[in-house]
C-alpha cells in the first residue's frame, strides 16, 4: 500500500549537540486528506521505537531545517535516519529559493502566517524543559508543547503559502 500521508516534523532539545544534549519533544503533525493529528513523544517516551511508529505510515516528510538540525539530531541521538526512511522536504530550502530568510517565527512573520505564542524561541523551550524536569512545573511542560504544536502546525501552513504563491513547485 503507498503511503499517503504527509507529516511535519519539529524536535525541542535541550542543545544544539546530539552528542550532549537530548531530545526533550518530538512533534509530528500528520495528514492525509481531510484527517489530520498531532503526535508529541516527550521525555523518556522519545525512543527510536515510538518515532518509527508515529511515522509508520508517512509518505513525505517535512521540516524547516530539518536537513541540518533535527535529522541529524534525532539519528545522533536515537540512531533513526529518517532521511533514509522517507522522502523528506526541508522547506527552508524552498524558503531561500523564494528570498525568505531567518528561522521559522521570522518567515511566518514575513509571510503573515500568525502565531499565538510570539515570546517563545528554542531558548525558552529549553528553559521550559528544565522548569518541567526540575520542579514538575506542568505548566512550564503544557507551554512547550503548545510552542512545538504551533511549530509543526505551521509547517503545513509554510508549505501551502509557499505552494500558493506559486514560488515553490
Amino acid at each position: 500500500m503507498p503511503r499517503s500521508v504527509e507529516a511535519y516534523l519539529d524536535i525541542e532539545t535541550t542543545g544544539l549537540s546530539p552528542l550532549e544534549s537530548v531530545v526533550t519533544v518530538v512533534g509530528i503533525y500528520t495528514c492525509r486528506g481531510n484527517d489530520a493529528k498531532v503526535t508529541q513523544l516527550v521525555g523518556r517516551d522519545v525512543t527510536a521505537a515510538s518515532l518509527l511508529e508515529a511515522v509508520q505510515d508517512v509518505g513525505c516528510l517535512y521540516t524547516y531545517n530539518g536537513s541540518r538540525f533535527d535529522l541529524p539530531f534525532l539519528q545522533g541521538c536515537l540512531g533513526v535516519d529518517l532521511n533514509r526512511l522517507f522522502p523528506h522536504r526541508d522547506l527552508m530550502l524552498d524558503c531561500w529559493k523564494n528570498n525568505l530568510y531567518g528561522g521559522l517565527k521570522a518567515v511566518e512573520q514575513q509571510l503573515g502566517i500568525n502565531r499565538r505564542l510570539k515570546d517563545m524561541n528554542g531558548y525558552e523551550a529549553v528553559r521550559l524543559w528544565w522548569r518541567y524536569v526540575e520542579f514538575f512545573d506542568l505548566e512550564a511542560l503544557n507551554r512547550l508543547l503548545e510552542y512545538n504544536r504551533e511549530d509543526v502546525v505551521n509547517l503545513k501552513t509554510l508549505r501551502e503559502v509557499l505552494e500558493a504563491g506559486g514560488r515553490w513547485r
